[in-house]
């Protein structure tokens, strides 16, 4: 049940803990969604919470969702605007050179009827922006802090693979897959608000991550 993975709520918003493979909006293939299974997050409320934004459907963690139409507006305008701090973890393949730096490669959507769509560092793309700090490696991995700046499609799944070199493990179109999934959580999220406080959550420690050989520090 979706209301099992609830991390925070007020009169405004949910934030849930995402579970990977689970896409946010409804798949063509009817398959089961976040926004398809919202009726289990009304608790009280006659309306369905909406998502104010979008995670990968092999991404876990916090997604924010709005509780009306309202709320959905002001928390989709922080995000515009760039107020809304989201943090990442991931494991790479491989171990990128340095401690720390930013990823800055815009991006633009490519498709080819053989292999359907996928984004690409491209001079005239959209900008995108990534800070990203290694925490620890384990043998010829790296666990990643991330920091986007930015939010476009595949972001840093491309700014893993193209800008440092060394793909998000375990995913299945920028890197070379995996049996773990993708090793992509999104462990932070921070939403100011004028009048209330802040939304600051954090997701728990992906049990994928630990099946791959890093425990929570």
């Amino acid at each position: 049940m979706l209301d099992d993975l609830v991390l925070f709520i007020d009169g405004e918003a949910i934030v849930l803990d995402k579970p990977a493979g689970l896409p946010v909006d409804p798949p063509r293939d009817g398959s089961p969604s976040i926004v398809g299974r919202a009726d289990e997050l009304r608790f009280t409320f006659q309306r369905e919470p909406t998502p104010v934004h979008r995670l990968d459907r092999d991404t876990s963690g916090c997604l924010l969702l709005a509780r009306n139409p309202k709320a959905h507006a002001r928390f989709q305008q922080a995000f515009e605007q760039g107020r809304v701090t989201k943090r990442y973890l991931a494991i790479l393949d491989g171990i990128p050179a340095g401690e720390s730096g930013e990823i800055d490669l815009p991006l633009a959507k490519v498709s080819t009827a053989e292999s359907g769509w996928r984004m690409v560092g491209d001079a005239k793309g959209k900008p995108a922006r990534t800070n990203w700090r290694v925490l620890r490696t384990v043998d010829d991995r790296a666990l990643v802090a991330l920091f986007p700046e930015t939010g476009r499609t595949h972001q840093i799944r491309v700014h893993m693979a193209e800008g440092l070199g060394c793909p998000v493990a375990g995913d299945p179109v920028y890197g070379r897959g995996g049996r773990h999934g993708m090793l992509l959580h999104a462990t932070g999220l921070m939403v100011p608000r004028d009048n209330k406080p802040a939304i600051d959550v954090t997701a728990p420690w992906p049990k994928s991550f630990v099946a791959a050989g890093f425990d929570e520090a």
